[in-house]
């Protein structure tokens, strides 16, 4: 009996999340809307009807809660313009060759959103 209390203890218990982040410097002259996106699962990040704004020439750093080894991309745009886009894009559907990294615990990424 007490086995079977553990062994649903241990199967109720959720999987332990990563905590990372990612450091995007926006070097473009406009303002630039960006989203995370798992490859893994349905889970964009800051999620629901947000996005994170970075000014022309500012930086932030975007932390996040992911599971060790989930593949996450970037997609960036131009705020009020989503036709100018950097890695996934707006709506996650761009093919990229460099926007993509694995969720590792306590690692950071570094993006530079240029011209």
């Amino acid at each position: 009996m007490i086995r079977l209390a553990l062994l649903a203890l241990l199967l109720a218990t959720p999987a332990h999340a990563a905590e990372m982040a990612f450091f995007v410097k926006n070097l473009r002259q406009q303002a630039v809307a960006v989203e995370l996106f798992s490859r893994d699962r349905e889970t964009v990040w800051p999620g629901g009807d947000s996005v994170f704004l970075i000014q022309p020439g500012s930086q932030k750093s975007m932390p996040i809660s992911c599971n060790p080894g989930e593949n996450i991309c970037y997609g960036a745009w131009v705020n009020g313009n989503d036709q100018v886009s950097a890695g996934v894009g707006p709506d996650n559907d761009l093919s990229c060759d460099n926007c993509c990294f694995i969720c590792v615990e306590k690692t950071t990424e570094t993006i530079d959103l240029v011209e």
